[in-house]
């Protein structure tokens, strides 16, 4: 059972936000878990469990490999996605996970019901 005080962090994704080519269904199962860290923002307040949603962008994962079939096709996805992101570079796990930290400890005891975008700013602009 959860406590009560408690922190969820969701998994969701900028792709719940922007539309990209060929991910409608990918789209439409993150744009819900959003929707979710809404609605148990409500649900769970009486037993002060915050809930908030991390949406990363393009991180440089294993994942991203797996999505070309050659190195060549990695390197056009790579140089698309870097032309695309503010802050010119893909993003690193660590990153992903210290937005994460930030959203379980106490200091965000009072932030609930967000969705942190840890994306270089691709979603925003």
């Amino acid at each position: 059972m959860f406590q009560n005080g408690g922190s969820i962090i969701l998994n969701a994704s900028i792709g719940g936000s922007k539309g990209f080519e060929g991910s409608s269904v990918y789209g439409a199962t993150k744009a819900a878990i959003r929707s979710f860290a809404r609605s148990w923002t409500v649900d769970l307040k009486h037993r002060k469990i915050r809930v908030n949603a991390v949406s990363p962008g393009p991180i440089d994962t294993p994942m991203t490999s797996s999505m070309v079939q050659s190195e060549e096709q990695g390197e056009q996805l790579k140089t698309i996605l870097l032309s695309t992101l503010p802050m010119g570079r893909m993003g690193h796990p660590d990153e992903v996970a210290a937005a994460v930290l930030f959203l379980a400890s106490d200091e965000s005891s009072f932030v609930t019901g967000i969705e942190l975008f840890v994306d270089g700013g691709l979603a925003q602009i």
